[in-house]
């Protein structure tokens, strides 16, 4: 009865895990989809900002799932965490290179304080992913992980308008990191920080989504 408990339990913090990316990740969110990012005259300029900004995020290494993989000791998470770097070793290049290909920033009202907001995010990441609160980066990693879909879509529509060849996304899929955080979630504790590391960086992914919004709003209005 207790092994069929614990398991159930499980199964609710990986569906849990992929419900929050589903429902407050990019996904989520209207920007992402919007036709000002990806078809009109002012596409490309767009796109450079979403570039931009999510390589300012990201573009670093070590990077969230680099932090996660030093904070994180349970060995059904070590696989999964050596596989989701070395991809996102190879995300972090198509980053670096559609900032390259896309342009400079387009200039927009407020720069200033955008950079600053942005700034301000990736050490909001950088935090997280270095917590030493036992499952609260290894949380973040996954969000990313699953999340990443989302933001790929962007790149990809980037990547064309830059004729780039952007190659396949080799991150861990939503079933291979829904059994892994099955696997891992063996206490009360350690779901609750898994969980909240995944609603953190999620929320700063919609952040960001909200700051491209914005800016692309204020350049339509100039």
């Amino acid at each position: 009865m207790s092994q069929a408990i614990e398991t159930a339990r499980s199964e609710q913090v990986a569906d849990l895990l992929v419900s929050l990316v589903r429902a407050e990740g990019s996904a989520g969110h209207a920007y992402p989809q919007a036709t000002e990012l990806t078809a009109g005259p002012e596409a490309m300029r767009n796109l450079a900002d979403a570039a931009h900004y999510l390589c300012v995020l990201h573009g670093r290494f070590p990077g969230v799932i680099d932090h996660a993989a030093k904070k994180t000791g349970h060995p059904a998470a070590r696989g999964w965490l050596s596989a989701a770097a070395e991809a996102f070793a190879a995300e972090r290049a198509l980053l670096t290179r559609l900032a390259v290909a896309t342009g400079p920033l387009p200039s927009t009202p407020g720069q200033a304080e955008c950079e600053a907001a942005v700034l301000q995010q990736s050490h909001a990441l950088d935090m997280l992913a270095q917590s030493d609160r036992a499952g609260c980066a290894l949380g973040a990693a996954f969000a990313l992980a699953l999340d990443w879909q989302a933001v790929r879509a962007v790149l990809e529509a980037a990547a064309r308008r830059a004729s780039i060849a952007p190659g396949d996304c080799a991150l861990p899929g939503e079933e291979e990191t829904r059994t892994v955080a099955m696997i891992v979630a063996e206490t009360p504790s350690f779901e609750r920080a898994m969980s909240f590391g995944a609603q953190q960086l999620l929320a700063q992914h919609r952040g960001l989504w909200d700051l491209l919004e914005a800016r692309q709003q204020a350049r339509a209005k100039v």
